[in-house]
């Protein structure tokens, strides 16, 4: 075989191993087993390939090939919009749904993805044309590194304390410490409330933080996570039932009332804090603003 070929067989290998190693089922269940894994994989083959033979055209001169890349990119936009449609649909059927903001964060990592093992197969390619093998096991080992630090965004814990508070009733009223969650008379209901629910309050750690846990896309997302790994107390036509996360509209602090099954309270914060801080959820409204010759803003 030629170096160019090895190259390319190397490149592809790297790659596709990249993306096995950022495709991650958790407790999140998704992207399922099996046939869901197979997709992903497959499109994260062809975005290897996309990658490693790019060098070798450009070395060859053959610089029309270089021009799938641009068409690969619509195809993965396509991979977003498969994602986005799929998880929408069957948002539907949960009994604590996702919600669209999060959906959205998910669309948007399976893209970038792509666009990341396609980084990993070039950097190989070119390493291993100009340095020979250890050239390119150097820059496939440094390219996983940076494609996982790029793949951990951050997580809830960053941003919030969390504490765990015992959820009462006041007359009808349910609360979760000073917050009102919901009206509920039934005293059975009250009971089953009582027994299964459980509070937590997150405070924000700056004024930052208060903006991005108002958005009702990440408050959704804690009340899925946490009932997706604990279970959730609760059928379809219950709404008396149904997990909620209200803010206080003082100090911006979050009440979060949810139903495990499991009724678990150091597991019910850990998962909390790992809930991902969802890209279109994060706030800057105290960002420093850089002002103008004249006094304007920029």
């Amino acid at each position: 075989m030629s170096d160019i070929t090895l190259s390319i067989v190397f490149s592809v290998v790297i790659g596709t191993i990249t993306r096995l190693y950022l495709l991650v089922s958790d407790y999140r269940q998704y992207p399922t087993y099996l046939h869901g894994k197979i997709i992903h994989v497959a499109i994260g083959f062809i975005a290897a390939g996309l990658g490693a033979v790019a060098v070798p055209s450009i070395v060859k001169e053959d610089f029309t090939a270089v021009t799938f890349l641009t068409l690969a990119a619509s195809q993965f936009r396509e991979v977003r919009n498969m994602e986005r449609n799929t998880l929408t649909e069957l948002d539907s059927y949960e009994l604590v749904p996702r919600g669209k903001t999060y959906i959205e964060g998910i669309a948007i990592a399976f893209e970038s993805r792509n666009y990341l093992v396609i980084f990993t197969s070039f950097l190989c390619s070119i390493s291993f044309l100009f340095f020979h093998l250890w050239g390119g096991i150097v820059a496939a080992i440094v390219a996983i590194i940076i494609c996982k630090k790029l793949m951990t965004g951050g997580h809830l814990k960053d941003i919030v304390q969390i504490d765990y508070v015992e959820p009462k009733f006041i007359g009808a009223g349910l609360y979760v410490d000073n917050i009102y969650i919901m009206n509920i008379g039934l005293k059975e209901r009250q009971k089953e409330v009582l027994e299964y629910g459980m509070g937590f309050i997150l405070s924000p750690k700056n004024f930052n933080s208060r903006s991005t846990i108002a958005n009702l896309g990440q408050r959704q997302a804690i009340l899925h996570d946490v009932s997706t790994a604990l279970g959730v107390y609760r059928d379809s036509g219950t709404p008396a039932l149904v997990p909620l996360a209200k803010r206080d509209l003082g100090n911006g602090k979050i009440g979060v009332f949810v139903l495990p099954q499991e009724k678990n309270i150091d597991k019910a914060i850990k998962i909390i804090g790992a809930v991902p801080t969802l890209e279109n959820a994060i706030r800057m409204s105290k960002a420093p603003l850089s002002k103008k010759k004249g006094g304007g803003t920029l």
